[in-house]
Parts: C-alpha cells; structure tokens; sequence
C-alpha cells in the first residue's frame, strides 16, 4: 500500500464502516508528520463490548473484501475495552466508550489534522 490516495480511501472506508455499525464519532487524525509508525488514526467507540466487537469484525473484514491488508497486530480484543488493530500505515482504535473519554486519544492528538470522511448512504428502500 504505497499509493497515498489508496490508503487515503482505505482509512475513510474505516472510518465509514464503524458509523455503519452505529460506532460513536468516527474520527480520522493524520500523524503522518510527527509520528514515524503510522500515517493515520482512526479513533471510535462503541457503547458496549458486544458493539465494540462488531465494529472490529466490520472493520477487518471490509478492509479484506476491498484487498487491503490483514491487521499486522490485533491488541485487546479479549476485553472490548480499547481494540487496536495496527494496520502498519494506519492504525485502527476502537474504544469502549468509558474507555475513551477516560484516555481522550483526540485531545492527546490535537494538534493534528482531521480528514474528513463521508458516511455510506444507503438506498431508500422500495414497496
């Protein structure tokens, strides 16, 4: 993945199928400046660990049906209490929603840029 716009789309993807999965706030924060690891966080939440695990499993298998990559590392998905899933240029952290106002990864990070990302529109459905 070393196309920037393709990874570009693959992190709003993300972002996009966690709002799918009625995920809090989906947020993407470029640290591709400041942080040597990674270009991109994608930060949400979900109001329980049941929630927290669909989204997760959403997350991984959207990426794999468009041919993107499979998690490098998966971290926490035992507890559903903070998911992360590093996919090397972007990393993936799905919060519990105790979990995230507790540890405010965006606050930590505000200083970088947002990338703004548009949510699936689904189709009206027909009688």
């Amino acid at each position: 993945m070393t196309n920037p716009d393709d990874l570009l789309d693959l992190v709003q993807l993300v972002a996009a199928v966690a709002d799918a999965k009625k995920a809090a706030d989906p947020i993407i924060i470029d640290v591709g400046d400041v942080f040597s690891v990674s270009d991109y966080f994608v930060v949400t939440s979900g109001s329980n660990p049941r929630q927290v695990a669909a989204i997760v499993n959403a997350v991984e298998e959207e990426v794999r049906n468009v041919g993107g990559p499979s998690p490098l590392r998966v971290e926490g998905a035992e507890s559903r209490e903070w998911v992360l899933m590093d996919y090397g240029p972007f990393v993936v952290h799905v919060f519990h929603q105790e979990q995230r106002d507790f540890y405010q990864l965006e606050r930590l990070w505000g200083d970088r840029p947002r990338v703004a990302w548009k949510p699936f529109i689904s189709e009206p459905e027909t009688a």
